[in-house]
């Protein structure tokens, strides 16, 4: 797979990362252990370089599985991690205050089996914290060799300049996708003057975009998308046209509609690395393929004309979550 630099801090990943979360957290129940390293290895060994976790994952569980899978070939491939909640629970609300995030970065260093973290985001931006203390931690973290790259996640543009003035931002991972566009306004251009990377988390709507939900479709009961407004039935019968575009263009192209999606995403700058996640070997393939996949500039054209006629319903977080990141 291509390699593709995050900003011009120089750091250099896979063109598609993988989003580790799903493995242990928020999908329904964890992927049995053995299943979950499985699908790891299998990632790496089609050319995935960047893996994606957080301490808030589980909690813990995910950095730990991490830890243990990548051991093996740790020297040839980038792990990010995050900070940024009380205990590493985010029902328990934001925390990241200087001794916080000094102990995250201990404690997460021991679970990824690792003596230095690459890149490491603050998971949510927390308002009692000055952007400046958060920045300038991470900084002596750096300083000290246990951390390589500091990163931001949903932050806003002024989190974004504040941190940056302090401890360079390495990249900014927020969510991103045909479905939801928000970050092309304010976001992307910050990014683009500052130089600094994009890492969409996402990518395929939460597992909309590839044409395998529909109206019909009953998630696990522990499966946060229950949760979700643009995920109750309604909805998601009114949001399908988004699909049948990308299903039809996918045909076009010999693709599928997930490809199309990443796709589409890849194509809009080069420094933009996203980073879908998935519990099944075939699905990882798939998403993998769509770096392979050429959109040209007409191709980009008509999906944007199509989509700018498609009104996407439904919030994309409960309400108490969009107070949250709201605070950015």
């Amino acid at each position: 797979m291509k390699k593709r630099k995050l900003g011009k801090s120089g750091l250099e990943v896979s063109a598609l990362g993988l989003g580790c979360m799903g493995l242990s957290y928020g999908y329904g129940p964890a992927t049995e252990k053995d299943e979950a390293i499985k699908l790891i290895h299998e990632a790496y060994d089609l050319g995935v370089t960047f893996f994606d976790t957080a301490e808030a994952y589980g909690p813990f569980k995910n950095e730990e599985l991490l830890g243990e899978a990548l051991a093996p070939i740790r020297k040839e491939i980038v792990i990010a991690t995050k900070f940024g909640f009380k205990e590493g629970e985010p029902a328990k609300g934001l925390d990241s205050h200087p001794e916080r995030i000094r102990k995250v970065a201990e404690e997460s260093l021991k679970r990824l089996n690792t003596d230095v973290i690459d890149l490491f985001y603050q998971h949510r931006v927390d308002p009692k914290v000055p952007m400046e203390d958060v920045a300038g931690t991470v900084k002596d973290l750096i300083q000290e060799g246990k951390v390589k790259h500091f990163g931001l996640s949903e932050a806003g543009v002024e989190s974004i300049r504040k941190a940056h003035a302090v401890q360079a931002v390495t990249a900014l991972q927020s969510e991103y996708s045909l479905w939801w566009r928000e970050p092309e306004k304010e976001i992307i251009p910050t990014l683009e003057e500052l130089g600094i990377g994009f890492v969409p988390f996402s990518p395929l709507g939460k597992g909309f975009l590839t044409g395998k939900i529909d109206s019909s479709t009953k998630f696990s009961e522990n499966d946060f998308r229950n949760k979700v407004p643009r995920f109750n039935e309604e909805n998601r019968k009114a949001n399908k046209a988004l699909v049948d575009l990308l299903a039809r263009i996918a045909e076009e192209k010999e693709a599928t509609p997930a490809q199309i999606a990443l796709g589409w995403l890849l194509a809009q700058k080069p420094w933009i690395v996203p980073i879908p996640g998935t519990t099944k070997i075939h699905r990882l393939k798939e998403n993998i393929g769509a770096a392979s996949v050429h959109l040209s500039a007409s191709d980009i054209q008509e999906i944007d004309d199509a989509f700018s006629k498609i009104d996407i319903k439904g919030a994309r977080y409960p309400e108490q979550m969009q107070k949250m990141i709201d605070k950015k």
